[in-house]
């Protein structure tokens, strides 16, 4: 591992570190997790409180994806630190802030979080609010912990910044392994026009588009409302493959639209799978799509730190869901940085995080000190059961190496 932040990132150009980077590097300077609640070497003296703002959506249109992390999150601060909110020896006092999804109102909080005396930040349910979250983090050396924002433009982006949850890349990859060869195939990835969106075509085109397969895209505005024409769009182009990947209220418009307009009958459809409650969206199309999954509750196969997830967040009178392990891992992340790094210096924080393994609710999983990916499991599924009976089945476990993004980022 590095020797420091700044040696890492050195000339801000992670790109050019890319290029350098030996495959020995991706699994080196591992350690273990500190214990919770009492203090390490690294822990700083005296007890002073550490900040951490909680900056993510609690309303607007990823409101139901901020809930699921803010739960997480909290189950997850809960286990870390037995039941202490402690580590190091100092209180965690976390303060939350709704940024509605608005990048402007995400980096106003944050600015009034860092003006009192916040070192830490995390959150952040949208992927353009990471964008900007991101630089800010950077210019104020604060620690910067995004969460289920899924463009791959925030992994590697500075020093300060890591993230909890997936990227795009690992999406594909998972998404991958049900396609099989895809030389020469036609692939069609159908997005909302966003920072999400397009992370997502960059992903396709990076990973399909390299092993032979060509990529176009069908991008529709986030605020459409009417997606037939899109639907007939995917259609008209003849693909092999439709890659649909999109977040947010109008999904249920949107699988009417392609169910209507044949297109899960005429080309294999691969999606993310999102949330339980987009489960009946499918209706009996449910059976023709393939379902790719950053998590569904029971992935994780039942490990300890899975179920500590599950009854925490059901203890506390919430419902686990597809980014309660991102809120999880977070403060699985901060501790250990506090813990294992400073509770004041930030590129201390940083440092300890670097090339650092746990267990999470997803299983094994490791930060890589080259660019700050969250290398994990990813998984596969199918949807068993139509409309409120609709339930995910595992069918594969994609390991973290093999859903490993590549060390220089994939999009912009």
């Amino acid at each position: 591992m590095p020797s420091s932040v700044t040696e890492t990132f050195r000339g801000g150009s992670v790109r050019a570190l890319a290029l350098a980077a030996a495959v020995g590097a991706l699994i080196a300077g591992c350690s273990s997790a500190g214990t919770a609640g009492t203090t390490s070497a690294g822990a700083d003296s005296g007890s002073a409180p550490v900040e951490v703002g909680l900056v993510y959506s609690r309303s607007g249109p990823l409101a139901a994806y901020g809930k699921q992390y803010e739960q997480g999150f909290k189950a997850g601060l809960a286990y870390v630190t037995h039941g202490t909110d402690k580590a190091g020896g100092h209180r965690i006092e976390v303060t939350e802030r709704d940024d509605t999804g608005d990048a402007a109102k995400a980096v106003a909080a944050a600015k009034s979080l860092i003006g009192t005396g916040c070192r830490i930040l995390a959150g952040t349910t949208d992927s353009g609010v990471a964008l900007q979250m991101a630089p800010l983090a950077a210019q104020n050396k604060v620690l910067y912990v995004s969460g289920p924002a899924a463009t791959d433009a925030v992994t590697g982006v500075n020093a300060y910044t890591f993230r909890s949850g997936r990227q795009s890349y690992q999406d594909i990859l998972a998404a991958g392994t049900l396609l099989g060869d895809p030389e020469g195939k036609k692939v069609t990835v159908l997005a909302q026009n966003s920072a999400f969106g397009q992370a997502n075509v960059a992903a396709v085109k990076a990973v399909l588009g390299k092993k032979g397969a060509h990529v176009g895209s069908v991008l529709a505005p986030p605020s459409a409302t009417d997606l037939t024409p899109f639907a007939r769009q995917t259609r008209a182009g003849g693909p092999d493959l439709v890659f649909v990947a999109w977040a947010g209220g109008n999904a249920p418009a949107l699988w009417t639209a392609l169910d209507q307009q044949g297109v899960l009958d005429a080309s294999k459809v691969v999606t993310g799978l999102a949330g339980t409650a987009s489960y009946p969206v499918f209706g009996p199309a449910g059976n023709k799509i393939a379902f790719l999954a950053h998590y569904f509750p029971g992935a994780g196969g039942g490990n300890p730190v899975e179920k500590a997830m599950l009854d925490g967040i059901e203890k506390a009178g919430g419902t686990p869901d597809l980014f309660s392990p991102d809120g999880f891992t977070a403060a699985q992340m901060i501790v250990h940085a506090i813990e294992s790094g400073s509770a004041t210096d930030t590129t201390a924080m940083a440092r300890a995080l670097e090339g650092w393994s746990f267990d999470g609710p997803k299983g094994e999983e490791r930060i890589r000190a080259r660019d700050h990916a969250l290398l994990q499991p990813m998984f596969t599924a199918r949807l068993k059961g139509t409309g409120s009976a609709a339930r995910p089945e595992l069918i594969a476990t994609v390991p973290m190496t093999a859903a490993a993004p590549p060390v220089a980022p994939t999009a912009g």
